[in-house]
């Protein structure tokens, strides 16, 4: 099982923020609106560099939706900033009727998404979000796993036309992937090669799988670890040549089954190469408030509950 050197723990949020301050200073169509979250979103430093291009709409999510549509129109590329229940939930007859129907380059990036929001309880945790977004039809939905590259996804989506859903996070997480990579929409990452099991990972739990590839090694089995930032489009070829190989497979996302990453890739299989398979998420839950830990503990997200799905799936080969 390949090491991965942790470069030190940061937030995936700050990620989105140092993103968004870089794109300030080289892409001048760049327009960042945040509902009343500037500091939980990190865009300060953004809105103290290009204040002229800082939009603060209030506790008004849906007026910032059809803003953020309207300044598409003039050429800018705006990009949206609150928590992923307001991004989501709250707003989706705005993304659908404004932004997705009409294909318009607006990039839509929430934070605190999933139990790891914590304390704030099942009103904010949005664990639905990925299922929203991913259903609206021309909607790209990026989740990446940690402060690197969602920084550098930040950054990827700005050229990309077209809409973009960008999930991160507010917990501390471990920064391993590389500093100066260069995001690719649409491609999975390998991030250990193996022959006894798949496990795609997105967000959060890509961490959890290279810990629990670690626990499989001493187990004597060599897993597969594939990051899948991007959800939608899906990379098949990548995930296709894996199974083939494997020939079982593990999802694993800080989101409800429903609708998830795990369900995209059982409709792949299902039509392409139907073989055994488990999946990590919430079922069908609310959150509820407590400590990010506790919740991931509580809810199944740990390294653990990844190795006892990739015992079950071996075991059904």
């Amino acid at each position: 099982m390949k090491q991965f050197e942790i470069q030190n723990v940061k937030d995936t949020r700050s990620g989105f923020g140092a993103g968004l301050s870089e794109l300030g200073k080289t892409n001048p169509k760049v327009v960042a609106l945040c509902a009343d979250l500037t500091g939980s979103l990190k865009m300060d430093a953004f809105q103290k560099d290009h204040p002229e291009r800082f939009f603060q709409v209030g506790i008004a999510e849906a007026n910032m939706m059809g803003v953020a549509a309207g300044l598409t129109i003039g050429g800018l590329i705006p990009f949206t900033g609150t928590f992923a229940n307001f991004s989501t939930g709250r707003v989706y007859d705005q993304i659908r009727q404004s932004i997705a129907y009409s294909g318009k380059n607006v990039k839509i990036c929430a934070s605190h998404a999933g139990v790891t929001l914590g304390e704030d309880g099942a009103t904010h945790q949005i664990l639905e979000d990925i299922g929203l977004m991913k259903m609206l039809p021309g909607m790209v939905v990026i989740n990446p796993c940690d402060f690197n590259q969602t920084k550098a996804a930040t950054i990827a989506i700005a050229e990309y036309d077209g809409p973009v859903y960008l999930r991160f996070g507010r917990p501390a997480v471990p920064n391993f992937t590389a500093a100066d990579q260069k995001f690719e929409i649409g491609k999975a990452l390998m991030l250990n090669e193996g022959t006894d099991v798949s496990i795609f990972a997105t967000g959060h739990l890509v961490w959890k799988a290279i810990e629990a590839g670690h626990l499989l090694a001493e187990k004597g089995i060599n897993a597969e670890i594939i990051n899948i930032h991007t959800i939608k489009p899906l990379d098949r070829q990548a995930i296709l040549e894996s199974v083939s190989k494997t020939k079982c497979v593990v999802t694993a996302e800080e989101h409800q089954l429903n609708g998830g990453l795990g369900d995209s890739i059982c409709q792949l299989l299902s039509r392409e190469m139907p073989l055994p398979i488990e999946m990590v998420g919430v079922n069908d839950s609310f959150g509820e408030s407590g400590t990010p830990d506790e919740l991931m503990k509580k809810y199944d997200l740990e390294a653990q509950n990844i190795v006892d799905a990739a015992l079950k799936a071996i075991s059904r080969k």
